[in-house]
């Protein structure tokens, strides 16, 4: 019995007499990612999003159907409904649109939400010192007008009259009572706001959070509690106490959720593979759980660096791509349940195509891969490898520290680039590393491997325009961390954005995957599905599949 508790208490795991049921009380929920900061407005990392929809509301939100809604807002301005209005012509065709924040929206601390704060969510998100993962989606407004005699009513101009105005405030909103004088004393200096923001120095201040709870204790890589918010302006959160455990291991992980240590496994925790298996085992020895899958608007990939002198050769991207048998990864690792990727936009997307007439294929050829190298003298050797000016053509690849499926997808890369005698090496980083800095910061030497979600109709503007590649000079913001950059592209976004006509944006659409595809800044690995693990009497929980986390229905969970 003590080598068992010594066991259970290595992994991490309680021993289950310690331990409650979950209820509305208190639930536990295990994630493998780390959360970076928990300010939305400099936050990328998935982690710190999935805990932040359940703390705070943006104006607009997306349900599981992929639907705008209005959240923190009364209606969301349309043409047709006379809250938003066009002006000028061409070039100079603009749009203002009116906004009204409901009368109960409210911070933690009582103090109501206005658009006062949201105007300063947006200086503060435009400034060249802070490091924001997204900054077009801000600096389409040009201004906002405030009513000064109902602060819950604003106005926004626009630069330009782009089609998806109304979708661009899904941007989340953080207190100008207190975090202003910050932002005015560290603002002015690289990283200075984010690294003093009350969200680092004082997150369980309750003035930070709008949402269903508010953070009430944080402890980095290790867990976040957040409690119900009694100045939350919609239904009131069912659970009393929620506690997000980062697990890096999902193999520990799931040790943790038998034990009884966690209750529920979120979007961020089991691996495909993995979840396939342990739903078997829910299904055989009838544990109390249900295994949940839902296919969304996720692609694994590979972001090349675009600077490595080596992968600067289009012939080696090429090369690269067509020696990977994506269709046999898929099989070997996920029973086929994954879809091979063609590129970044994913089948449920009405912007996707298969068309050989709009993109590049690449059917595996080992034949194709070996041609394309060997034209651009990288030559086989005796030792397996291939040399060119005495230099072996080798890769580092990096990802997140811990998970199983990306380090067996890592091996499987390993080998079959070998065949063509390309050598990877393997040097992966804890997530908060490898999101927070190395990828944010385009560091990684050569490959970086992991996950891009996205919207449906989502602009690829962050992570594919040339004026997103993240550099030290604008406080690295932006997601082109490849440093990918076409005049063609870029003026492909530019259009789609302005265009209202709904055919006319999918043909830009597929010029931009034509470029991707021919170019190969990006090796498209396969299609995601969401996972996540629940007791089995838990209701109300919804799986969403998109950009959007699930907690952003997280005030209606609950037990019976």
């Amino acid at each position: 019995m003590k080598i068992i508790m010594l066991l259970l208490m290595i992994l991490g795991v309680a021993s289950p007499k310690s331990l409650t049921a979950a209820s509305n009380n208190e639930l536990k929920i295990g994630i493998t990612q780390e959360f970076e900061n928990l300010n939305p407005i400099v936050a990328q990392m998935a982690a710190s999003t999935y805990i932040r929809r359940a703390v705070g509301r943006n104006l607009v939100d997306m349900d599981e159907n992929g639907k705008y809604y209005p959240a923190l807002i009364v209606k969301i301005p349309t043409l047709e409904n006379g809250l938003a209005r066009l002006s000028g012509e061409g070039k100079n065709r603009k749009i203002v649109a009116e906004w009204q924040i409901k009368d109960n929206a409210k911070w933690g601390d009582g103090k109501p939400v206005t658009g006062y704060d949201v105007e300063f969510t947006w200086t503060v998100a435009l400034s060249k010192f802070v490091s924001v993962g997204e900054r077009d989606t801000y600096h389409q407004i040009e201004k906002f007008e405030i009513d000064k005699a109902n602060p819950k009513k604003f106005k926004t101009y626009y630069r330009e009259a782009h089609w998806d105005f109304n979708q661009l405030l899904t941007f989340p909103v953080v207190p100008k009572h207190l975090e202003e004088n910050i932002f005015k004393k560290f603002g002015n200096v690289n990283e200075g706001y984010a690294k003093n923001s009350l969200h680092v120095k004082d997150p369980t201040n309750p003035g930070l959070y709008n949402g269903p709870y508010k953070v009430t204790e944080v402890k980095l890589g290790s867990h976040v509690i957040i409690e119900r918010n009694k100045y939350f302006y919609g239904e009131p959160a069912k659970i009393k106490k929620i506690i997000f455990k980062v697990i890096p291991n999902s193999g520990t992980l799931e040790a943790n959720l038998r034990s009884g240590n966690i209750d529920m496994i979120s979007t961020l925790g089991l691996p495909f593979d993995q979840a396939l298996v342990f739903a078997k085992k829910v299904e055989k020895e009838k544990l109390p759980y249900k295994v949940k899958f839902k296919p969304g608007l996720l692609y694994e990939h590979i972001d090349l660096q675009l600077k490595n002198p080596i992968l600067q050769d289009l012939n080696v991207r090429k090369a690269l791509v067509y020696g990977l048998n994506r269709t046999e990864l898929t099989k070997a690792l996920f029973e086929g349940k994954q879809a091979p990727a063609i590129h970044n936009v994913a089948p449920m997307d009405v912007w996707y195509t298969d068309n050989p007439k709009d993109i590049t294929l690449y059917p595996h050829s080992r034949r194709q891969a070996k041609k394309l190298l060997d034209s651009s003298g990288w030559k086989m050797a005796k030792d397996g490898y291939r040399w060119k000016n005495g230099k072996k053509l080798s890769l580092q690849i990096m990802t997140t520290a811990g998970n199983k499926a990306r380090e067996l997808v890592e091996t499987y890369l390993q080998a079959e680039w070998k065949k063509i005698g390309v050598e990877i090496l393997i040097k992966n980083e804890p997530g908060r590393v490898f999101f927070g800095e190395t990828v944010r910061k385009g560091k990684y030497p050569a490959l970086a491997m992991y996950a891009w979600i996205s919207s449906p109709e989502s602009t690829p503007r962050s992570t594919f325009h040339s004026k997103s590649i993240p550099t030290k000079e604008n406080g690295y913001s932006g997601q082109n961390s490849m440093g990918w950059s076409n005049p063609k592209v870029d003026a492909a976004i530019d259009a789609i954005d302005v265009e209202f006509d709904a055919q006319k944006r999918i043909k830009l659409a597929h010029r931009i995957l034509g470029y991707y595809t021919d170019e190969v800044p990006v090796i498209p690995l396969f299609y995601r599905s969401d996972v996540a693990v629940i007791p089995n009497k838990m209701s109300g929980h919804k799986m969403n599949g998109h950009q959007a986390p699930n907690t952003n229905h997280v005030e209606y969970w609950t037990f019976k």
